[in-house]
């Protein structure tokens, strides 16, 4: 490294210290939301897909979700017992089972996003519009990074 890029280097751990207290913060925050609620990420995640899509097969949604297929199972077989989804047998495949929201996951997925409106008011009113753009693109920016060095694709 020269000189030049290693002096301005010198603030750079301090600010990751502070980005992964961030990170932290954001984690305790979504799961308090999420807990009182009665769910856990991966839950909520099942729960948001089927809002957003509709019934589906629990094959479609562990592969949309990025799971296997016992761990979908899983996810299904906790939200079952808790009554926020059900399973159907499928209109055209009688070996398939189709996966859907009952009333009471559609309401908490309905309070999920109303959360997720109020809380991103509540964060960010008052802050100047270009403030928000630049930490949108400051945000942008690290996760690209991190997704990368995550990967081993270091700028390669």
């Amino acid at each position: 490294m020269n000189g030049d890029l290693l002096a301005s280097c010198e603030g750079f751990p301090g600010a990751l210290e502070r980005l992964f207290a961030f990170a932290v913060t954001v984690d305790q925050y979504m799961q308090a939301g999420l807990v009182a609620r009665g769910l856990t990420r991966a839950r909520a995640t099942v729960v948001w897909q089927l809002h957003r899509q509709g019934p589906v097969t629990q094959q479609q949604l562990a592969r949309t979700i990025g799971v296997t297929a016992r761990n979908v199972t899983a996810l299904i077989d906790g939200l079952q017992a808790s009554e926020f989804v059900q399973r159907d047998p499928h209109p055209q495949d009688r070996r398939a089972i189709l996966v859907r929201l009952t009333d009471a996951g559609a309401a908490v997925t309905r309070q999920l996003a109303a959360d997720y409106e109020a809380g991103s008011a509540q964060l960010f009113a008052g802050m100047p519009a270009e403030q928000v753009r630049q930490f949108l693109a400051t945000v942008d920016s690290l996760t690209a990074r991190l997704a990368s060095a995550a990967t081993g694709d270091r700028g390669r």
